[in-house]
């Protein structure tokens, strides 16, 4: 970990097309890096597919952090940073945050891990384009990606119906998703992931979760960071993971598309 953000935080204060070259060699580094840790897996998916709640379960499932390059760049706007503003402007026009922006903030929070002792990762929301990718490569093994994937119409609701809870900070979603079979689709069924009592009448819409936004946003996906996928597939290394519906129903057939076990679950099943 301590070679994968001192890397990052290199090409981060070096991110430019005379540096490529150099940041190529960086695989050998690489080899530092003890041969026995924890998985080293990454997320992708477009933006409100659910990257952060299956990710988040997983890295509590098999004990390692779940990195989100979302919740960086959230904290940092709450921080009143020196990059705030500059990353708000970004932020609610739909854009994508630039890469030496976002490998910063990655590389502060992997210094941060390290003196904390965490080993291993999930990241969730980079690498977003292949020149992140290489990068990447070029600094750490990643063992798996696992690509989420979603109807976009379905996905659309369900960015739509996205809220946070003012006070606790806790994200819910208010849409109750039900499309019936159609033109060669399958059915799907979604329910509403609502809040607490106390939190009902504290829900806030993000600023970048209208329809407008999240529309750019997917487009700027399907542009820019579909070739990650490719990128990975041709390595082996991606797994491609269609949600069948809601939590209760996509989160056991990811495990064991995953092949790991969730004995809590078993527990509660036989209980």
């Amino acid at each position: 970990m301590a070679i994968v953000h001192r890397l990052l935080r290199s090409a981060a204060a070096a991110f430019s097309p005379a540096a490529a070259a150099a940041r190529r060699g960086l695989s050998a580094l690489a080899a530092e890096q003890t041969l026995e840790r924890n998985v080293q897996w990454v997320f992708l998916g477009c933006p409100g597919v659910g990257k952060g709640t299956y990710a988040s379960r997983l890295s509590q499932l098999v004990g390692v952090p779940h990195i989100a390059t979302g919740d960086l760049v959230r904290e940092e706007l709450a921080s009143s940073g020196p990059l705030s503003q500059q990353l708000a402007e970004i932020v609610n026009q739909g854009k994508l945050v630039s890469d030496e922006i976002i490998m910063d903030l990655l590389s502060k929070r992997l210094e941060r891990g390290e003196t904390k002792g965490e080993s291993g990762f999930i990241l969730d929301g980079f690498p977003r384009t292949v020149g992140q990718a290489e990068i990447l490569e070029g600094v750490t093994e990643i063992d798996l990606v696992v690509n989420l994937k979603l109807r976009e119409d379905v996905l659309l609701e369900k960015c739509l119906g996205r809220r946070t809870c003012s006070q606790c900070g806790g994200n819910f979603n208010i849409a109750s998703i039900n499309v019936d079979e159609g033109n060669g689709k399958p059915g799907m069924y979604m329910p509403p992931l609502l809040p607490p009592a106390n939190c009902m009448s504290k829900l806030i819409i993000r600023a970048d979760d209208t329809e407008e936004v999240v529309k750019k946003r997917l487009d700027i996906y399907n542009e820019l960071s579909r070739p990650v996928e490719e990128f990975y597939r041709k390595r082996g290394k991606l797994l491609e993971f269609d949600l069948p519906g809601g939590i209760p129903e996509s989160w056991p057939k990811l495990l064991q598309a995953l092949n790991i076990e969730d004995h809590e679950d078993k527990q509660c099943a036989v209980a």
